[in-house]
């Protein structure tokens, strides 16, 4: 569950008048399994959201549980029997009385082009991950039927190279459509705009010499065209294998 999640969850809570309280990681220092600002909500019987897990977390549900509310210091060696070294500051608090609940920032942004299998195990792993997808096909009934994460907007467009020039500055940018033809647009219209961080394709080493040579043809940098795309040394051709290669790259930038 991420922080668009966590959120979306404490605020049906608290419409359902629902008594919870917010564990949330006031500072963190050292070895430490979560970082300032994360969040955990707990009630009598349910959990959502997590500050490290371990025996951590099943002391900090305990005492949420008692309702005891206010901070509280831990240290994760001598008091838990840990060998993480690390120190955490806890701050238990009412859900009710939680006036905001503010979201860290993406850790990117994806203008991710095409709606096929590799696209659909792509979106699906990101659907966890703290992040902004623009996930853009020109076929309506390719996108999952299911709701999406709130940070996944689909963008059915007619002419899908056109949304480059709405992409957000610094954004990376995967062309995976079904057609090469279309793939080849693309990345020309994202090419021509310059302003993504990084851009991916598709494809072989072979698509890649072709469209090299297409795009070097038309006066157009390809220095920074990826293709394929992926960490390398991660052997697999399935949807969900090539998905979580690329993921990884993406949180590796």
């Amino acid at each position: 569950m991420n922080a668009w999640q966590l959120r979306a969850t404490a605020e049906r809570w608290r419409r359902e008048g629902r008594d919870a309280v917010v564990v949330e990681v006031q500072e963190a220092k050292g070895s430490v399994p979560r970082e300032n600002g994360t969040r955990m909500l707990v009630a009598q019987d349910a959990v959502a959201g997590t500050i490290g897990g371990g025996h951590l977390e099943l002391q900090a549900i305990a005492q949420a549980r008692r309702g005891e509310l206010g901070e509280r210091r831990i240290a994760l060696g001598p008091s838990l029997g840990q060998c993480c070294g690390g120190a955490l500051l806890l701050r238990f608090v009412a859900l009710c009385e939680v006036a905001d609940w503010p979201l860290p920032p993406p850790r990117f942004q994806l203008d991710l082009y095409g709606a096929g299998h590799v696209g659909r195990a792509i979106a699906a792993l990101l659907s966890n991950v703290d992040c902004r997808v623009r996930w853009i096909d020109e076929r309506a009934d390719e996108f999952p039927s299911e709701a999406l994460a709130p940070h996944i907007e689909v963008v059915c467009s007619e002419a899908p190279e056109l949304e480059a020039s709405a992409s957000p500055a610094h954004a990376h940018v995967l062309v995976l459509t079904h057609r090469h033809d279309l793939d080849l647009r693309i990345v020309e219209a994202v090419l021509r705009d310059g302003r993504f961080q990084s851009l991916g394709l598709i494809g072989s080493q072979t698509k890649r010499a072709r469209f090299i040579h297409r795009l070097a043809a038309m006066g157009l940098p390809t220095e920074r065209l990826q293709c394929p795309i992926g960490l390398p040394g991660i052997r697999g051709k399935e949807p969900e294998v090539i998905a979580v290669s690329v993921v990884a790259q993406l949180l590796s930038d």
